[in-house]
C-alpha cells in the first residue's frame, strides 16, 4: 500500500482502496461510494450551494471553513448521476473535517491515482478536478 504524502490520511486511504482493485471492480467501488454520499443537513438547501457547471450532472457543493482546522464539505448530486455522486463521495470521505491547509495541499490531479482513466471519460474525470478546484477557491477566499 503506497501512501501519498501530500494527501490527508482519509483521502490517501480512499486512493489506496481504489489501487487495490482492478478493472470493473473500480467502477463497482465508485458506485459504492456514490451510495454512501452523506445526505445534506436539514439546514442546508441546494439553492444556497455553489453549482459546479463543469460536472456533466447537476452537482452542488458547500464549503464551511468556519473552523479552518476542521473544514466541513457538503455535496448534493442526483441519484441518477452515480459517477458524479461517487466523485463527490470520494471528496467527502477523504477531505471532510480535514484542516484547510491539508486540503489546499492536495494535488489537483490526485484523482489520476484512482486509476479510473481507462473506465471513465476525461470529461467526467475533469468534473472531479473542478470540484476540488472550487473547494480550494472557497478556502482561499474565506
Amino acid at each position: 500500500m503506497t501512501m501519498t504524502p501530500s494527501l490527508p490520511g482519509p483521502l490517501a486511504a480512499v486512493v489506496s482502496e481504489f489501487q487495490e482493485v482492478q478493472g470493473q471492480d473500480k467502477l463497482r467501488l465508485l458506485l459504492e461510494f456514490a451510495d454512501d454520499l452523506p445526505a445534506l443537513p436539514a439546514e442546508l438547501e441546494e439553492a444556497a450551494m455553489e453549482p459546479v457547471p463543469e460536472c456533466q450532472s447537476p452537482l452542488f457543493l458547500h464549503v464551511d471553513a468556519g473552523d479552518p482546522e476542521r473544514v466541513r464539505l457538503y455535496f448534493s448530486a442526483p441519484a441518477e448521476a452515480p459517477t458524479t455522486r461517487g466523485f463527490a463521495a470520494i471528496l467527502a470521505t477523504g477531505l471532510d473535517e480535514q484542516p484547510a491547509g491539508d486540503i489546499l495541499a492536495v494535488p489537483d490531479d490526485f484523482y489520476t491515482e484512482l486509476g479510473l482513466a481507462a473506465l471513465i471519460s476525461p470529461l467526467r474525470l475533469r468534473g472531479m478536478s473542478a470540484m476540488l478546484t472550487r473547494i480550494k477557491r472557497r478556502l482561499r477566499d474565506s
